[in-house]
């Protein structure tokens, strides 16, 4: 059984701390990822006046946050424009490629994107794709070969201006099999790779999952008959869950699973089919998230 993994990097300290820390994990498990960074301004702590909406304060909550995150994630951008993390951490985001991972553009403004892709139109989706891609591509010396949405939230229009971008695929959207989205009828070239399992913040403190069976909760979720993508945060499995998930990495290689980069799924892929990208919700999340259309059944089935 193999598993795609995904690192999302979400902030300053989730690349500063996080993402070296997951370098060195995964050089020691022969494992090669794919990381999304988020790149421009960390103004995460704006994502406070969500606190108001009783979902999101009671997964704050239930997630214990400032353990999770910690108080300079929280409160970064609020009383001042947060730190553009592609300029003062570079060499960090590159050591990741060095190392052989897959890099890809998470975002250009995290919150911005989270709080305003339902009112942004054609032009500000493209120049906030384009702002990434730019500072990424003077990273990198090359442009990146992957994106990935902040929180799931993905729509037509997205996926239309990703078009733009030489992105060899996207995971932008939750669902169970690698597809080609279908907009207006129009098949897309660009390959779809939904994450398939639930992420930490959404599994823990929930029917039971408890920091010591997690991991055991988890594995159960993966399958050999169908795709498994897991998505792990720097800021989480980075820093603040890392010791459990260097245990995840090992029960799962005891087991005999294998984990790769999201790519390599696609080179292993038989045959893609097409579909579209609607919006839904997930136990667990508040808000709505991108979901592939013909697997809502499934996660209907097993919310």
């Amino acid at each position: 059984m193999r598993i795609g993994l995904r690192v999302d990097v979400d902030t300053f300290r989730g690349t500063r701390l996080g993402v070296p820390n997951l370098c060195r994990l995964f050089a020691d498990h022969a494992i090669n990822a794919s990381f999304f960074f988020s790149v421009g301004p960390d103004n995460m702590g704006r994502h406070l006046w969500r606190l108001l909406r009783p979902k999101f304060l009671f997964k704050m909550l239930r997630t214990k946050a400032t353990r999770l995150y910690g108080w300079d994630i929280l409160f970064k951008g609020t009383l001042w424009p947060g730190p553009v993390i592609g300029k003062k951490l570079e060499s960090v985001i590159s050591s990741a490629a060095e190392a052989g991972h897959e890099v890809g553009l998470h975002a250009w403004d995290h919150h911005a994107w989270q709080a305003h892709v339902d009112t942004m139109d054609a032009a500000a989706v493209h120049q906030s794709l384009r702002r990434g891609v730019d500072l990424l591509t003077k990273i990198l010396g090359r442009p990146p070969m992957c994106s990935a949405v902040p929180g799931w939230k993905c729509n037509d229009l997205v996926l239309k201006e990703k078009g733009s971008f030489s992105f060899r695929y996207n995971s932008d959207c939750r669902g169970d099999s690698i597809f080609l989205p279908l907009v207006d009828d129009e098949q897309l070239a660009q390959p779809q790779i939904p994450v398939t399992l639930p992420t930490y913040d959404e599994m823990i403190g929930r029917h039971g999952v408890t920091e010591s069976n997690y991991n055991d909760r988890l594995l159960a979720e993966c399958s050999e008959d169908r795709l498994n993508v897991l998505t792990i945060h720097a800021e989480a499995e980075g820093i603040a869950c890392f010791d459990m998930f260097d245990r995840f990495l090992k029960a799962a290689e005891a087991q005999g699973v294998s984990f790769v980069a999201l790519g390599a799924l696609l080179d292993d892929c038989p045959e893609i089919y097409s579909s579209r990208v609607v919006q839904d919700t997930i136990s667990g999340r508040e808000g709505w998230v991108a979901w592939q259309e013909t697997s809502k059944s499934y996660h209907e089935g097993n919310g």
